[in-house]
């Protein structure tokens, strides 16, 4: 029973980041730095959540569920921080690439950075959040003998899946923002991280953080789906699976001349 809850557990939090890794990532040895270089920042920011948190009990003299949201507060936003550093570093990159290459352009765009760059931070947050809890799901023992919900690792999977899918498309919608300069598409993907961030500690009443949390995935996932220049036309093309025909130019070597009679 145990080995089942974590297996199943683990396919559901770290599934669609494992897929979309395989079948966007791995195949590219581009895309495997920038994703090094985002699960690095992320760290960063993790590293720096901690120090903070390790002064803040030092200097309070105390360690409590008071201290809890605000300092979940300021990890989304050295998170976000770092999310920014993280860009500044691959638009140097990006034009470093551009000067490097025979036709001045960079062999991988902006947004396939951003996109690259959102999966590294929600693989990376995904793994540190759910792995304790795996480790608890392995066994021994029962959920819920002791009075506690038996929803607990299913639905602590599913809010990891989500968060693993936010930062996906928060660093899409992050750094399109930040190349246009528009305050507010940066002030409202903080805004949602803190929300997302906010809504765990309504659990263990799951009915009220999980369903929202899964409606913020939708819409932030519609917007970036937008901000990366998608429309329902070309979900159409794709779900049709149908080539559009190629222009074909034929060589002048390849035309023939009739023979005389």
């Amino acid at each position: 029973m145990g080995a089942a809850v974590f297996w199943g557990c683990a396919a559901i939090a770290l599934g669609p980041a494992a897929a979309l890794l395989l079948l966007t990532v791995a195949a590219e040895p581009l895309r495997v730095i920038v994703l090094l270089a985002g699960a690095f920042f992320w760290l960063l920011s993790l590293l720096a959540a901690s120090l903070l948190w390790f002064v803040w009990v030092r200097l309070s003299g105390r360690e409590d569920a008071a201290l809890l949201l605000p300092g979940a507060a300021a990890a989304v936003l050295l998170q976000e921080l770092c999310r920014f550093a993280c860009f500044k570093l691959l638009r140097k990159a990006e034009e470093g690439l551009a000067i490097l290459s025979e036709d001045g352009r960079s062999p991988m765009s902006l947004r396939q950075m951003a996109y690259v760059s959102g999966l590294s931070f929600g693989i990376i947050s995904g793994v540190f959040s759910i792995s304790n809890i795996l480790a608890d799901a392995a066994g021994p023992g029962t959920v819920g003998i002791h009075g506690d919900s038996p929803y607990y690792f299913i639905t602590s999977a599913f809010i990891t899946m989500a968060l693993v899918l936010l930062h996906t498309f928060w660093g899409i919608i992050f750094f399109d923002a930040c190349e246009r300069r528009r305050a507010g598409g940066l002030g409202l993907v903080v805004g949602g991280h803190l929300l997302a961030s906010g809504l765990t500690f309504l659990n263990p009443w799951y009915e009220a953080s999980l369903g929202p949390i899964f409606i913020l995935t939708l819409c932030t996932g519609l917007w970036a789906f937008s901000t990366a220049g998608g429309s329902f036309r070309n979900v159409l093309k794709c779900l049709s699976c149908k080539q559009e025909p190629e222009d074909r130019a034929v060589l002048y070597s390849a035309l023939r001349v009739p023979p005389e009679e």
